[in-house]
């Protein structure tokens, strides 16, 4: 990808994106998964139908400090594009706090990422044994889990959620996840699958 972050979409005010904060979202392009049932699939491959400029949105977000108290990166997933570092700096540097959501795709981008981040929301598709038969993709269930794992020793506030997919339902598979995420310390977030 280019140096510029890559831009498929922005909401520009949200009460839920971000806990506790007036925030817009800034959705990135490309995801190396392939979930099924995503809700954001005009956003997996690395270019998309409605690019926006980077520096557009910057201009936005400068015009909103004040207003808004941060900026979400969402996606697809963020992770996948280098620039998101940068962009990140660039949000702090205007004196905005930072949010991100995150499949855990990339565990060494996100532990360079964490100490720019205020907030992160991270999605656990499945058990991580089981992540193959959602994701498509060999080893996402480890790069999830060492995700997992950094974010839980971050020290930098988060949750993690589940869509409740059908796959989820058999087999004691959301049992098994709220469970994990419990022995941890923490409650799972469920989602409904729209």
């Amino acid at each position: 990808m280019s140096s510029a972050l890559q831009v498929g979409g922005l909401t520009r005010c949200t009460t839920i994106d971000f806990p506790g904060e007036l925030a817009a979202v800034v959705y990135c392009q490309g995801c190396p998964w392939q979930c099924h049932y995503c809700h954001n699939a005009a956003l997996i491959p690395d270019q998309g139908q409605q690019q926006l400029d980077w520096q557009q949105v910057v201009a936005f977000i400068h015009q909103r400090r004040g207003l808004l108290d941060g900026i979400v990166f969402s996606g697809g997933e963020p992770t996948a594009q280098t620039a998101l570092l940068d962009a990140m700096r660039t949000v702090k540097e205007l004196g905005m706090k930072v949010a991100l959501h995150t499949n855990g795709a990339y565990p060494d981008r996100l532990r360079a990422l964490l100490p720019l981040c205020n907030w992160v929301g991270m999605d656990l598709k499945a058990p991580f044994d089981d992540y193959e038969t959602i994701t498509k993709c060999p080893a996402s269930g480890e790069q999830a889990r060492q995700s997992a794992e950094l974010l839980r020793a971050s020290g930098v506030a988060h949750q993690f959620r589940t869509t409740v997919a059908p796959l989820l339902k058999r087999n004691g598979r959301i049992e098994a996840m709220q469970q994990m995420v419990k022995s941890w310390g923490e409650e799972l977030v469920l989602q409904q699958q729209r």
